[in-house]
């Protein structure tokens, strides 16, 4: 694998699971926020980045990456209580927040449910609105238990191919081998179905109808490309925030920092540098 990425050497313990995570550059704290099927890794261009001039914090959800993969609760609503103790731990006030896919949902549920302050939300391609996950997503979901068990050269060819379709231009090949890598484990061929068996409209239904109440400053960032989540979404995101802007990437698709990374790091590092 030949993809730079930054050393997760960091651990904190949270209900009994291992969660990896690092900081670096220095000034105002930033908070980096994953989706699904990824990884901090995602991050690696944005986050260097905004490290020049902010504090960065990096982290792989449980059940992703190099957090623990074991069985577990995965969902939502976990990820979103683990983001709320994850801040809390750090010591941060108000830190800035840039969120993709369902890290998006992670961040409003830590915002809205368990009063998290944030400085300011950056959300990328996010999981927010009904309804959302393709039909691959719901097919696996429906029957995740079957997929589990698939022999582990069918189940990295699978992976291979989802998440080839996150991507409108194409990924390189390394870029595309380090997306999989932590899939191709036992653990985490276990791990993959496990996330997508326990992924509910219901813990971004219970959220859904109190964006109007976000007072914090809103970015809602978005590739035109988008196949897994349509950029409809991105207007009716930005319609129901107050105030929120909306920045469109053209020819990005879902996997929006692969895709136009030196764009995407540029919109996110000059939003973040004029908040308050």
């Amino acid at each position: 694998m030949n993809v730079p990425v930054f050393e997760l050497e960091r651990t904190l313990e949270h209900r009994g699971r291992s969660v990896r995570w690092t900081s670096l550059g220095n000034g105002p704290a930033v908070v980096l926020c994953h989706g699904t099927p990824w990884s901090s890794v995602v991050w690696r261009r944005v986050a260097a980045e905004l490290a020049t001039t902010h504090t960065v914090h990096l982290w792989d959800m449980p059940g992703y990456g190099r957090s623990d993969m074991s069985d577990g609760d995965v969902s939502l609503r976990a990820q979103g209580e683990l983001l709320a103790a994850l801040v809390d731990s750090w010591g941060l006030d108000r830190p800035h927040v840039v969120a993709h896919d369902f890290g998006g949902a992670v961040a409003l549920r830590a915002h809205l449910l368990h009063d998290v302050a944030f400085a300011s939300l950056a959300l990328i391609d996010v999981v927010a609105l009904r309804p959302w996950g393709s039909p691959f997503f719901t097919l696996v979901h429906e029957q995740a238990d079957v997929f589990a068990r698939l022999p582990p050269n069918l189940h990295e060819a699978l992976v291979a191919e989802y998440i080839s379709g996150a991507s409108s231009p194409g990924l390189e090949p390394d870029v595309l081998e380090a997306l999989v890598e932590p899939w191709t484990s036992t653990e985490g061929q276990a791990a993959f179905y496990r996330q997508i068996a326990q992924a509910d409209e219901a813990f971004t239904d219970e959220i859904e109808p109190r964006y109007g109440e976000l007072t914090i400053p809103t970015a809602v960032i978005w590739g035109t490309d988008d196949t897994w989540i349509p950029v409809d979404r991105a207007h009716r995101l930005a319609e129901m925030i107050p105030g929120a802007e909306l920045h469109l990437i053209d020819g990005a698709g879902h996997l929006i920092m692969e895709d136009r990374p030196d764009e995407l790091a540029s919109i996110v590092a000059e939003w973040v540098r004029r908040q308050p």
